[in-house]
C-alpha cells in the first residue's frame, strides 16, 4: 500500500504508480480523499512559479485519475473545475506581476458599484495567497462585481480602544 497524501502523489513521476495511487484511494474512501483535496487546496495557495508546470500537469492528471471526485462527496462534483480556475487565474498574476513586485501587504477587493453591497476586502495578504484568492473568487463573480487583487502602497492603521467605543464590555 502506498502513502495517500497529496505530498506523496506530487512526487509520483511513473503513470502506473498514479494508478496504484487512484486505487487505493478509492478504496481509503472519503476521508483519504478529503485529505487529499485539502492539501491539494494548500498547495495551489504556496506554489510559485517554478512549479506553474508541475502543478499544471498534476492537476491535469488528477482529473484523470478522479474523474469522478462526487463519488467520494456530492460537494466535490465541480472541483477540478475549481480548482483549474484558481490555478489559470493564479498563473496570470503570476505573469503579470513581476517578482520583484510582490513583496510587501496585498489585498483581495470585491465591489459592484451598482449595488448597495458593502464592499469585501480581505487585507494583510502575502502576494501567492493573494494570488490564490484572485483565483478561488473569480468562479462566483457576479455581473458588474469587480475583483481587484492589488498592493498596500501607504497604510495608515490603527486598534479600537475599550474606553471610547460605544459598547465598552467589548
Amino acid at each position: 500500500m502506498s502513502e495517500l497524501t497529496f505530498n506523496h502523489y506530487m512526487r509520483i513521476e511513473l503513470e502506473h504508480l498514479e494508478q496504484t495511487f487512484s486505487k487505493e484511494m478509492e478504496s481509503a474512501g472519503y476521508f483519504a480523499f478529503y485529505t487529499f483535496v485539502e492539501d491539494f487546496r494548500n498547495g495551489l495557495k504556496i506554489y510559485s512559479d517554478e512549479e506553474i508546470p508541475l502543478y499544471g500537469n498534476k492537476l491535469a492528471r488528477a482529473k484523470e485519475l478522479f474523474p469522478r471526485p462526487e463519488r467520494f462527496s456530492p460537494s466535490w462534483c465541480e472541483i477540478w473545475d475549481e480548482f483549474s480556475l484558481i490555478y489559470q487565474a493564479k498563473n496570470e498574476a503570476l505573469t503579470t506581476i513581476p517578482v520583484q513586485q510582490r513583496d510587501g501587504e496585498w489585498q483581495i477587493i470585491i465591489d459592484n458599484p451598482y449595488s448597495h453591497n458593502p464592499v469585501v476586502c480581505y487585507t494583510a495578504l502575502p502576494f501567492l495567497e493573494a494570488s490564490y484568492l484572485y483565483g478561488y473568487f473569480q468562479r462566483e463573480l457576479k455581473p458588474h462585481e469587480v475583483l481587484r487583487l492589488q498592493r498596500i502602497g501607504e497604510m495608515l492603521q490603527t486598534n479600537g480602544r475599550k474606553e471610547a467605543s460605544i459598547l465598552p464590555d467589548y
